[in-house]
């Protein structure tokens, strides 16, 4: 019950802050509640405020029954997506084999991800940090294969973390300095789905800030990407991505070890 308090307060607070946008020159840099929500919660979850009620609210207890059943959470947004994509379906059709060629920018995380990991001293670790952006699917496979416990393990877990923590802050920020250099809003709308609800929900909604007019394609076309992406980014993962992993992670370190 405290932690249900605990983040009705916490988006009350964000929700009154509202959207906030900040110039710098020509590019305007969108903040808006879901950024304040996460700033707030990782600020007051540090060891020198967790004390007292915060003590408990941030209990193990309650992180892991956050962390399980996020999922429940997703599910009406899911819901919502299907909604957004409807009303455009025909215009998404006209341009649907660019959003099945943007699939293959998931091997990216292993292409670039990996020789960087592996220079930077990363061994069995990388395997789980650059297999993909480290949600849900890439969770679920690691742990399958690997457990949680193992190196592998560790790496996606820790992706995962930094990318709970500081993706949706990134992806604010990157979508108002992309439309500044001219990138198409379409072309942004379809890249925020990247198979994370919440960056792509922090993406789309600084689009949609910066641009209003075309709120509803931005929408509708971030909505179809992360829909395609929860789908097809399994099957890309588990025959490109792995198989490209394996034959890389060789060639890189010695033995395979």
């Amino acid at each position: 019950m405290l932690l249900l308090v605990f983040a009705l307060l916490v988006i009350t607070a964000s929700e009154y802050i509202g959207i906030q946008s900040i110039k710098f020159g020509t590019v305007k840099i969108s903040f808006l509640p879901l950024v304040y929500a996460i700033l707030i919660t990782m600020v007051l979850g540090i060891t020198v405020f967790r004390k007292g009620i915060l003590k408990k609210v941030y209990s193990a207890e309650n992180v892991n029954f956050s962390g399980k059943y996020l999922i429940f959470i997703m599910l009406p947004l899911m819901a919502r997506y299907g909604a957004d994509v409807a009303p455009k379906i025909h215009e998404i059709l006209r341009v649907g084999w660019i959003f099945f060629i943007q699939e293959f920018g998931h091997l990216c995380t292993v292409l670039i991800g990996l020789p960087i990991a592996i220079l930077i001293g990363l061994r069995r670790e990388a395997i789980g940090s650059t297999l993909g952006i480290g949600r849900e699917g890439e969770l679920a496979y690691i742990s399958e294969k690997y457990t949680l416990d193992s190196d592998e393990g560790r790496g996606v877990l820790s992706l995962y973390i930094i990318g709970t923590l500081f993706g949706t802050l990134f992806f604010s920020i990157l979508t108002p300095v992309l439309i500044s250099l001219g990138f198409s809003v379409e072309a942004l709308a379809m890249s925020a789905g990247v198979g994370s609800a919440s960056m792509m929900t922090a993406a789309s909604s600084s689009l949609v800030a910066s641009i209003p007019a075309k709120g509803s394609t931005i929408t509708a076309y971030a909505s179809a990407s992360q829909l395609l992406t929860s789908f097809m980014g399994t099957y890309t993962m588990v025959f490109l991505a792995v198989p490209l992993q394996r034959f890389m992670y060789k060639l890189l370190v010695r033995g395979g070890k």
